[in-house]
Protein backbone atom coordinates (compact mmCIF):
# COMPACT_ATOMS: atom_id res chain seq x y z
CA UNK A 1 0.00 0.00 0.00
CA UNK A 2 1.37 3.18 -1.18
CA UNK A 3 1.75 5.49 2.01
CA UNK A 4 2.89 9.16 0.96
CA UNK A 5 3.16 11.38 4.06
CA UNK A 6 2.10 13.56 4.60
CA UNK A 7 -1.62 14.37 3.48
CA UNK A 8 -3.30 17.02 3.26
CA UNK A 9 -7.05 17.82 5.15
CA UNK A 10 -8.97 20.63 4.35
CA UNK A 11 -11.70 21.95 6.53
CA UNK A 12 -15.03 23.12 5.18
CA UNK A 13 -17.44 23.16 8.28
CA UNK A 14 -17.85 26.41 8.78
CA UNK A 15 -19.25 26.91 5.05
CA UNK A 16 -20.45 23.62 3.75
CA UNK A 17 -21.18 22.54 7.23
CA UNK A 18 -22.89 26.08 8.67
CA UNK A 19 -24.46 26.92 5.67
CA UNK A 20 -27.13 23.99 6.50
CA UNK A 21 -28.10 25.45 9.67
CA UNK A 22 -31.58 27.62 10.06
CA UNK A 23 -30.67 29.19 13.73
CA UNK A 24 -28.47 31.97 12.76
CA UNK A 25 -24.78 31.29 14.18
CA UNK A 26 -23.38 33.98 15.91
CA UNK A 27 -20.19 35.58 14.28
CA UNK A 28 -18.42 35.45 17.68
CA UNK A 29 -18.93 31.98 17.55
CA UNK A 30 -18.10 30.83 13.92
CA UNK A 31 -14.56 33.35 14.47
CA UNK A 32 -13.77 31.12 17.49
CA UNK A 33 -14.59 27.81 16.08
CA UNK A 34 -12.49 28.40 13.08
CA UNK A 35 -9.54 29.72 15.53
CA UNK A 36 -9.71 26.25 17.26
CA UNK A 37 -9.63 24.67 13.94
CA UNK A 38 -7.00 26.85 12.88
CA UNK A 39 -4.87 26.17 16.50
CA UNK A 40 -5.61 22.42 15.35
CA UNK A 41 -3.30 22.61 12.82
CA UNK A 42 -5.47 22.91 9.56
CA UNK A 43 -3.83 24.74 7.32
CA UNK A 44 -6.59 25.40 4.79
CA UNK A 45 -10.23 26.22 6.50
CA UNK A 46 -12.98 27.31 4.09
CA UNK A 47 -14.10 29.94 6.45
CA UNK A 48 -17.60 31.34 4.80
CA UNK A 49 -18.92 32.24 1.35
CA UNK A 50 -20.11 35.35 -0.38
CA UNK A 51 -23.14 34.74 -1.79
CA UNK A 52 -26.45 36.63 -1.54
CA UNK A 53 -28.13 36.43 2.41
CA UNK A 54 -31.45 36.14 0.42
CA UNK A 55 -30.42 32.64 -0.90
CA UNK A 56 -28.60 31.51 2.51
CA UNK A 57 -28.78 34.35 5.44
CA UNK A 58 -25.95 32.04 7.45
CA UNK A 59 -23.60 33.72 5.40
CA UNK A 60 -24.46 37.11 5.75
CA UNK A 61 -21.81 37.81 7.62
CA UNK A 62 -19.25 36.63 5.17
CA UNK A 63 -16.98 39.46 5.48
CA UNK A 64 -17.25 40.02 9.61
CA UNK A 65 -15.83 36.31 9.89
CA UNK A 66 -13.01 37.18 7.40
CA UNK A 67 -12.15 40.44 9.67
CA UNK A 68 -12.49 38.90 12.63
CA UNK A 69 -10.54 35.17 12.91
CA UNK A 70 -7.19 35.08 14.11
CA UNK A 71 -4.52 34.97 10.60
CA UNK A 72 -2.10 32.81 11.55
CA UNK A 73 0.99 31.89 9.87
CA UNK A 74 0.63 29.40 6.96
CA UNK A 75 -2.94 28.97 7.64
CA UNK A 76 -5.34 29.44 4.67
CA UNK A 77 -8.55 31.22 4.78
CA UNK A 78 -10.96 29.99 1.70
CA UNK A 79 -14.23 31.85 0.59
CA UNK A 80 -16.51 30.39 -1.99
CA UNK A 81 -17.97 32.34 -4.44
CA UNK A 82 -20.91 31.73 -6.87
CA UNK A 83 -20.16 34.59 -9.66
CA UNK A 84 -18.00 37.74 -10.52
CA UNK A 85 -19.93 39.72 -7.82
CA UNK A 86 -18.96 37.44 -5.26
CA UNK A 87 -15.88 37.04 -5.99
CA UNK A 88 -14.99 41.05 -6.16
CA UNK A 89 -16.38 40.72 -2.51
CA UNK A 90 -14.70 38.16 -1.30
CA UNK A 91 -10.81 39.76 -2.31
CA UNK A 92 -12.22 42.98 -0.27
CA UNK A 93 -12.61 40.90 2.60
CA UNK A 94 -8.98 39.37 1.76
CA UNK A 95 -9.39 36.19 1.85
CA UNK A 96 -6.31 33.95 0.81
CA UNK A 97 -8.07 32.01 -1.87
CA UNK A 98 -11.05 31.80 -4.27
CA UNK A 99 -13.02 28.82 -4.24
CA UNK A 100 -15.85 28.18 -7.17
CA UNK A 101 -18.13 25.37 -7.73
CA UNK A 102 -19.38 24.65 -11.20
CA UNK A 103 -21.69 21.80 -11.05
CA UNK A 104 -21.13 18.60 -13.44
CA UNK A 105 -24.93 18.20 -14.03
CA UNK A 106 -26.82 20.66 -15.94
CA UNK A 107 -29.73 20.52 -14.43
CA UNK A 108 -27.96 20.59 -10.78
CA UNK A 109 -25.79 23.62 -11.90
CA UNK A 110 -29.08 25.74 -13.20
CA UNK A 111 -30.25 25.41 -9.48
CA UNK A 112 -27.61 25.76 -7.88
CA UNK A 113 -26.31 29.24 -9.37
CA UNK A 114 -29.02 29.88 -12.38
CA UNK A 115 -26.52 29.46 -14.84
CA UNK A 116 -26.00 26.30 -17.66
CA UNK A 117 -22.36 24.87 -17.58
CA UNK A 118 -20.83 26.74 -20.20
CA UNK A 119 -21.65 30.06 -18.47
CA UNK A 120 -20.35 28.86 -15.18
CA UNK A 121 -16.92 27.77 -17.34
CA UNK A 122 -17.19 31.06 -19.04
CA UNK A 123 -17.70 33.00 -15.37
CA UNK A 124 -14.69 31.24 -13.90
CA UNK A 125 -12.74 33.22 -17.14
CA UNK A 126 -13.58 36.21 -15.32
CA UNK A 127 -12.89 35.24 -11.55
CA UNK A 128 -10.09 33.88 -12.67
CA UNK A 129 -8.62 36.90 -14.22
CA UNK A 130 -10.09 39.08 -11.41
CA UNK A 131 -8.56 37.02 -8.63
CA UNK A 132 -4.99 36.91 -11.18
CA UNK A 133 -5.11 41.12 -10.98
CA UNK A 134 -4.62 40.83 -7.17
CA UNK A 135 -2.50 37.54 -7.05
CA UNK A 136 -4.98 35.48 -5.87
CA UNK A 137 -5.03 31.89 -5.78
CA UNK A 138 -8.18 30.25 -7.32
CA UNK A 139 -9.60 26.68 -6.95
CA UNK A 140 -12.36 25.32 -8.43
CA UNK A 141 -14.68 22.02 -7.13
CA UNK A 142 -16.40 20.26 -9.95
CA UNK A 143 -19.57 19.25 -8.40
CA UNK A 144 -21.71 15.73 -8.47
CA UNK A 145 -18.68 14.23 -10.01
CA UNK A 146 -19.91 11.18 -8.84
CA UNK A 147 -23.67 11.64 -9.38
CA UNK A 148 -26.23 13.80 -9.13
CA UNK A 149 -29.53 13.35 -7.04
CA UNK A 150 -31.96 15.04 -10.51
CA UNK A 151 -29.99 13.14 -13.45
CA UNK A 152 -28.45 10.00 -11.49
CA UNK A 153 -25.33 9.29 -13.16
CA UNK A 154 -22.77 11.86 -14.17
CA UNK A 155 -20.57 10.91 -17.43
CA UNK A 156 -16.56 10.97 -16.57
CA UNK A 157 -16.33 12.54 -19.82
CA UNK A 158 -18.70 15.78 -18.53
CA UNK A 159 -16.23 15.81 -15.81
CA UNK A 160 -12.87 15.98 -17.78
CA UNK A 161 -14.79 18.76 -20.15
CA UNK A 162 -15.27 20.86 -17.32
CA UNK A 163 -11.60 19.93 -15.78
CA UNK A 164 -9.68 20.38 -19.09
CA UNK A 165 -11.31 24.20 -19.64
CA UNK A 166 -10.97 25.41 -15.98
CA UNK A 167 -7.51 24.38 -15.63
CA UNK A 168 -6.95 27.04 -18.90
CA UNK A 169 -7.48 29.64 -16.56
CA UNK A 170 -4.54 29.36 -14.54
CA UNK A 171 -6.58 27.70 -11.29
CA UNK A 172 -4.26 26.69 -8.59
CA UNK A 173 -5.75 23.23 -7.66
CA UNK A 174 -9.04 20.82 -8.97
CA UNK A 175 -11.31 19.11 -6.75
CA UNK A 176 -13.36 16.17 -7.60
CA UNK A 177 -16.77 16.75 -5.49
CA UNK A 178 -19.15 13.89 -4.19
CA UNK A 179 -22.13 16.42 -3.57
CA UNK A 180 -24.24 13.83 -2.09
CA UNK A 181 -22.40 10.76 -1.25
CA UNK A 182 -23.29 8.73 -4.40
CA UNK A 183 -19.72 7.56 -5.33
CA UNK A 184 -18.23 4.40 -4.70
CA UNK A 185 -14.33 3.51 -3.80
CA UNK A 186 -14.07 1.89 -7.87
CA UNK A 187 -15.73 4.68 -9.23
CA UNK A 188 -13.38 7.10 -7.36
CA UNK A 189 -10.47 5.19 -8.61
CA UNK A 190 -11.27 5.53 -11.86
CA UNK A 191 -12.17 9.22 -12.23
CA UNK A 192 -9.05 10.44 -9.75
CA UNK A 193 -6.94 7.87 -12.09
CA UNK A 194 -8.69 9.83 -15.91
CA UNK A 195 -8.05 13.18 -14.56
CA UNK A 196 -4.51 12.94 -13.44
CA UNK A 197 -3.96 11.38 -16.61
CA UNK A 198 -4.99 14.30 -18.61
CA UNK A 199 -3.88 17.06 -16.24
CA UNK A 200 -1.20 15.54 -14.85
CA UNK A 201 0.60 18.84 -12.96
CA UNK A 202 -2.94 20.00 -11.77
CA UNK A 203 -2.70 19.46 -8.07
CA UNK A 204 -5.93 17.68 -6.97
CA UNK A 205 -8.25 17.21 -4.29
CA UNK A 206 -11.17 15.53 -3.01
CA UNK A 207 -14.56 16.43 -1.20
CA UNK A 208 -16.76 13.65 -0.34
CA UNK A 209 -19.75 13.18 1.45
CA UNK A 210 -20.82 10.10 3.60
CA UNK A 211 -24.56 9.62 2.59
CA UNK A 212 -24.27 5.92 2.06
CA UNK A 213 -21.25 5.09 4.37
CA UNK A 214 -18.67 4.80 2.08
CA UNK A 215 -17.00 8.33 2.78
CA UNK A 216 -13.70 6.85 4.46
CA UNK A 217 -13.57 3.75 1.61
CA UNK A 218 -13.62 6.44 -1.05
CA UNK A 219 -11.09 8.80 0.69
CA UNK A 220 -8.68 5.34 1.05
CA UNK A 221 -9.76 4.59 -2.85
CA UNK A 222 -8.76 8.27 -3.59
CA UNK A 223 -5.48 8.10 -1.95
CA UNK A 224 -4.33 4.99 -3.19
CA UNK A 225 -4.78 6.35 -6.74
CA UNK A 226 -2.60 9.55 -5.65
CA UNK A 227 -4.71 11.87 -4.07
CA UNK A 228 -3.30 13.41 -1.00
CA UNK A 229 -5.45 16.84 -0.09
CA UNK A 230 -9.07 15.90 1.21
CA UNK A 231 -11.75 18.15 2.80
CA UNK A 232 -13.69 16.90 5.98
CA UNK A 233 -15.62 19.00 7.90
CA UNK A 234 -15.90 19.11 11.56
CA UNK A 235 -18.37 16.88 13.31
CA UNK A 236 -19.69 16.07 10.09
CA UNK A 237 -21.73 18.80 9.44
CA UNK A 238 -23.29 19.60 6.05
CA UNK A 239 -26.03 17.85 3.38
CA UNK A 240 -26.94 18.95 0.12
CA UNK A 241 -29.83 21.74 -0.28
CA UNK A 242 -31.69 20.23 -3.33
CA UNK A 243 -31.39 16.32 -1.88
CA UNK A 244 -33.36 15.78 1.40
CA UNK A 245 -31.79 12.93 3.49
CA UNK A 246 -28.17 13.72 2.58
CA UNK A 247 -25.87 13.92 5.32
CA UNK A 248 -22.66 15.85 5.84
CA UNK A 249 -19.46 15.75 4.85
CA UNK A 250 -16.48 13.06 6.07
CA UNK A 251 -15.82 14.00 9.58
CA UNK A 252 -13.04 15.93 9.86
CA UNK A 253 -12.22 13.48 13.23
CA UNK A 254 -12.90 10.68 11.36
CA UNK A 255 -10.76 11.73 8.11
CA UNK A 256 -7.68 12.86 11.00
CA UNK A 257 -8.16 9.07 12.66
CA UNK A 258 -8.06 7.33 9.08
CA UNK A 259 -4.53 8.42 7.70
CA UNK A 260 -3.05 9.01 11.27
CA UNK A 261 -4.01 5.05 12.60
CA UNK A 262 -2.42 4.10 9.34
CA UNK A 263 0.85 5.71 10.13
CA UNK A 264 0.46 8.65 7.52
CA UNK A 265 0.53 12.22 8.54
CA UNK A 266 -1.71 14.84 8.70
CA UNK A 267 -0.43 17.64 11.32
CA UNK A 268 -3.92 17.78 13.16
CA UNK A 269 -4.51 17.95 16.59
CA UNK A 270 -7.83 15.70 16.99
CA UNK A 271 -8.03 17.39 20.83
CA UNK A 272 -8.78 20.70 19.48
CA UNK A 273 -10.94 19.52 16.48
CA UNK A 274 -12.92 18.01 19.46
CA UNK A 275 -12.91 20.97 21.37
CA UNK A 276 -14.01 23.12 17.93
CA UNK A 277 -16.74 20.33 17.71
CA UNK A 278 -18.12 20.52 21.34
CA UNK A 279 -18.75 24.36 20.69
CA UNK A 280 -20.66 24.30 17.81
CA UNK A 281 -22.42 21.62 19.02
CA UNK A 282 -23.36 23.18 22.01
CA UNK A 283 -24.85 25.61 20.55
CA UNK A 284 -26.92 23.63 17.62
Amino acid sequence: MRLPSPVRIREVGPRDGFQMEKAFIPTDLKARVIDLLSEAGLRSIEVTSFVSPKVIPQMADAAEVLGRITRRPGTICKALVPNLKGAERALDAKADVLELVIVASESYNRRNVGMSVDQSIEGCAQIAKAAGERSIPLEVVIGTSFGCPIEGPVPEAQVERIARAVAAFGISRLSLADSIGAGNPAQVARLVTRIKNVLPTMPLSLHLHNTRGLGLANALAGFQAGVDTFDAGLGGLGGCPIFPGATGNVPTEDMVNLFEEMGVSTGVNLDKVREASRLIQQFL
